[in-house]
C-alpha cells in the first residue's frame, strides 16, 4: 500500500514537470535578428536573442536578452494568424536610414509578436 502511494505521487510529478516547462516555453523564444534594428528607443545589434514577454492588460512587455541580461525592452502584442508559420522569421521595416523591428513570426505557431512603429500606439 505504501509503495502504491509513492508510485501515484511519482506519476503525478512526472506529469506536472513537462506541463510547467511547456507553459514557460510559450512566453519565450530564441530569435536571430539578421541586421541592426531599432526596437523602442534601443538600437539592437544583429545577433541571436532570447525574447521573453509578459502580459500587461492588452499589450505585452517584451524583453530582449543577450547572455542572460536584458538589452532592450519594448511594447508589443500577440496577433493570431490563420495558419502556423512554417519557420521563425523576423520582419524589418526600413524608413530612411532606420531599420525597425516590426514583427516576429514563430515557427510552428499561429501567433506572431507585433511591434508598433510608434511605441505609444501600443498603449
Amino acid at each position: 500500500m505504501r509503495c502504491a502511494k509513492y508510485m501515484v505521487l511519482l506519476a503525478a510529478l512526472a506529469l506536472l514537470v513537462p506541463l510547467s516547462a511547456l507553459a514557460r516555453a510559450k512566453n519565450e523564444h530564441d530569435v536571430t535578428i539578421p541586421d541592426n534594428v531599432q526596437i523602442g528607443s534601443t538600437q539592437l545589434k544583429a545577433g541571436t536573442y532570447k525574447v521573453e514577454w509578459q502580459e500587461n492588460h492588452q499589450s505585452l512587455r517584451v524583453n530582449f536578452l543577450k547572455d542572460g541580461k536584458t538589452v532592450a525592452t519594448a511594447q508589443g502584442k500577440m496577433v493570431e494568424q490563420s495558419k502556423q508559420a512554417p519557420y521563425d522569421s523576423v520582419v524589418i521595416k526600413t524608413a530612411g536610414n532606420t531599420k525597425r523591428l516590426e514583427r516576429i513570426d514563430f515557427g510552428g505557431m499561429k501567433d506572431e509578436l507585433v511591434f508598433a512603429s510608434d511605441q505609444t500606439a501600443m498603449k
